[in-house]
């Protein structure tokens, strides 16, 4: 199967920008969005052999998640069941018989790291939720993570130490994470590749000049990882500050 996941920074720019072909050209059984910023009813998006499922952000053009999919799910949630994380729209997860899969977004800890104790507290609670589903099977989770782990995961991490994304707290969290039972799939398979990103500012002409940020993932249950085929980082595709990432896996 085919997994593909995309911050598309606003679903109704991205269309304006190749978004459907971009879609079906990647032709995948499951296709995860992050930053959606819409409410119900505001783009007519549907593909055919496709079923959707969409969690929105109570604020009007923020957050906001998606899943497409070709295979009905056998259970769908939204949010992780704490009330204090669950209005701004970052978490579907579908259920189905043999794994989870799961799209997030995660909160950016923002300018002046005024969000960094919220941050804090949503990736504890974040961790917990994947390892309640892992304790019943394995799990497939994907998104924007808003964080880039080591420092090989962005342009300049000396100077960026310390900035939203790249605190010494935001990664040992992810650190824990992968502890918990993960495998970042796609670092994991390439794991002295330099210089490849999935985030570039819209500023400085940072994606022309390749100054970017590994951003965005997809991780497996540790069990789950053998069956891993393939992981990829699509750089070649637009639309977005963000562009897709891939993992094929046997299941």
């Amino acid at each position: 199967m085919k997994f593909i996941s995309w911050n598309v920074n606003g679903l109704r720019a991205c269309d304006s920008k190749g978004f459907r072909e971009i879609f079906k050209e990647l032709d995948a059984d499951f296709f995860c969005l992050q930053e959606t910023k819409m409410q119900a009813g505001q783009l007519d998006m549907s593909f055919e052999g496709y079923e959707s499922y969409w969690n929105y952000a109570e604020k009007k053009g923020y957050s906001g998640t998606a899943i497409f999919t070709k295979h009905t799910p056998t259970a769908v949630s939204y949010g992780m069941g704490f009330d204090e994380h669950d209005h701004e729209g970052r978490v579907v997860t579908l259920e189905y018989p043999n794994f989870f899969v799961v799209t997030v977004y995660t909160p950016n800890s923002q300018d002046g790291l005024k969000r960094l104790d919220y941050r804090m507290t949503w990736d504890d609670a974040f961790r917990d939720y994947l390892a309640a589903l892992d304790a019943k099977k394995p799990v497939l989770v994907c998104g924007d993570m808003n964080v880039a782990h080591e420092e090989i995961d962005l342009k300049n991490p000396k100077s960026n130490r310390m900035n939203a994304g790249f605190t010494d707290e935001e990664r040992a969290k992810f650190t824990k994470l992968l502890e918990a039972g993960f495998t970042d799939t796609w670092r994991t398979l390439n794991p002295d590749v330099r210089d490849v990103y999935s985030w570039w500012s819209y500023r400085f002409q940072a994606r022309q000049k390749n100054a970017g940020w590994r951003i965005d993932y997809w991780l497996v249950s540790n069990r789950l990882f053998p069956q891993v085929t393939d992981a990829r980082i699509h750089t070649e595709i637009l639309g977005s500050d963000h562009c897709p990432v891939e993992v094929d896996v046997n299941c």
